[in-house]
């Protein structure tokens, strides 16, 4: 990651658009855990009423006790999951780094990422068990949290494959292909998922052209069938990657344990503050500003539901549509990428989030408001998360790329409850949802701001500069 890149084998190059396909395959995939389990239906299914106590529910509309009672389990609910979430991040937070490093050194990259997807469709698959009684609320809630650090893992070694897929010319593109697989795959699979299992066709308490049973009494299959089809949509996309991409050569001068491994990491971390500062700078400044992009879709949702009054149904809906704009103009930010670096893509779609974000404070409550601000965040969003990993994949020393994004998960999720915090700090102060969306802006402009200080090492006169 620092050492001249003598030192570190240089990865292998595939063979062209097959190896492409199949890596980008795996995004594609992953939408079964970023949209399914974490965004749209398993996440809100914990928190909804079928892990309340049915004594309370029943008693919800006729009594203001039972009411506020049913508010408060509510609010425990999402405790738990977020709790669950909380640990999660710590523990990718201190085992990515290494992980990423002990798969380059081994040369067990595509096996590292093997490991972690086996382990999140394992996760998922232990989510349809999860029936709609308070017991189960912990159970539903851990697997999130396990789902969530084999995912992240697998992401280390996943995106430190893309300089095995790409040239340095093309790496922008190639990565922007890559996230656009992931926003059309949650999109194809939301689609599947609310025609055959959620949808209601009018019978009552059946889900979909399945027909599954979808209330409490009934175990809430219209959910759990829909999870259950997720899981088989990652394992049957993730295939082609363990196939058709070689694996990363090792690296015998650089072998050693996992405790060796935090040992030569912290080295390198010295050495990078020492040599390569400004790729630390990067590391800070995409934390930020990657918390709050993220916070964009997180959000965005209820902002949508609290203040544009839109309907279950509806907010599925934006959905869908928010990931076609996402995906397209993540396609076409590829080329402007190659063309003119992914440091000022990064730059202009981070001033475009922050004053697309701040109109919506002031776009009244019309939902054609929000129809029109929202797919403006969304023109945004790919861009930014694209062109950041690209540019981390263009810093990195060849056959040293799972260090680096190693350290990249870790600094993401040391910094992921600021956008949530703030939000929270915002709606509390300023008393309504919608002033949420400025607790997000602050951390888009600090992320904004912490860019400025990155240089650009690499365009070619940066480069120079820099050697």
């Amino acid at each position: 990651m620092t050492g001249t890149p003598t030192t570190a084998a240089a990865p292998p190059t595939t063979a062209g658009r097959r190896a492409l396909v199949s890596w980008a395959l795996w995004d594609w995939g992953s939408a079964a855990f970023n949209a399914v389990v974490t965004t749209f239906v398993f996440s809100t299914y914990l928190a909804s009423r079928a892990f309340v106590d049915p004594a309370l529910v029943a008693a919800e509309d006729s009594t203001a006790a039972a009411a506020a009672a049913v508010e408060r389990e509510l609010a425990h609910n999402a405790a738990v999951v977020s709790t669950a979430l909380t640990v999660a991040g710590i523990l990718v937070a201190l085992v990515a780094p290494a992980v990423g490093r002990l798969a380059d050194t081994s040369g067990h990259r595509r096996r590292s990422v093997l490991i972690a997807t086996v382990g999140v469709f394992l996760a998922i698959v232990g989510m349809v068990f999860v029936a709609p009684e308070q017991p189960y609320l912990v159970l539903g809630a851990a697997l999130i949290g396990i789902g969530t650090v084999a995912y992240e893992i697998a992401c280390v070694g996943y995106n430190a494959m893309l300089g095995q897929v790409a040239t340095g010319p093309k790496t922008g593109r190639v990565s922007a292909i890559g996230w656009a697989a992931g926003y059309f795959g949650g999109i194809v699979l939301l689609v599947v998922l609310l025609l055959l299992c959620i949808q209601d066709f009018g019978v009552d308490g059946r889900g979909g052209l399945l027909q599954l049973p979808a209330t409490v009494a009934g175990g809430q299959w219209d959910v759990r069938v829909a999870i259950g089809i997720a899981a088989v949509w990652l394992a049957v996309s993730s295939v082609p990657l363990f196939l058709a991409v070689p694996e990363a050569p090792a690296d015998p001068s650089r072998r050693g344990s996992l405790w060796t491994a935090y040992a030569d990491l912290g080295r390198d971390v010295a050495r990078l503050w020492r040599t390569r500062r400004n790729v630390l700078a990067f590391l800070l400044a995409s934390a930020v500003f990657r918390d709050g992009v993220g916070a964009v879709f997180t959000f965005g949702g209820i902002i949508a539901a609290q203040v544009f009054g839109f309907s279950p149904s509806e907010v599925i809906l934006f959905a869908i549509v928010a990931n076609v704009v996402a995906g397209i103009s993540t396609v076409l930010s590829g080329r402007l990428d190659d063309r003119f670096g992914s440091r000022p893509l990064i730059m202009v779609s981070l001033v475009g989030l922050a004053l697309t974000g701040t109109a919506v404070l002031f776009a009244g409550s019309a939902q054609v408001s929000f129809w029109v601000l929202g797919l403006a965040l969304c023109v945004f969003v790919g861009p930014v998360q694209s062109s950041s990993r690209a540019y981390l994949a263009k810093l990195a020393t060849p056959g040293r790329e799972g260090e680096l994004f190693g350290l990249y998960a870790t600094t993401g999720r040391a910094a992921s409850f600021i956008a949530p915090a703030l939000f929270g700090l915002a709606v509390t102060v300023g008393g309504s949802t919608r002033y949420g969306i400025l607790g997000v802006v602050v951390v888009l402009v600090a992320g904004l701001v912490l860019m400025a200080f990155v240089r650009d090492e690499t365009r070619p006169a940066s480069r120079g500069a820099a050697a």
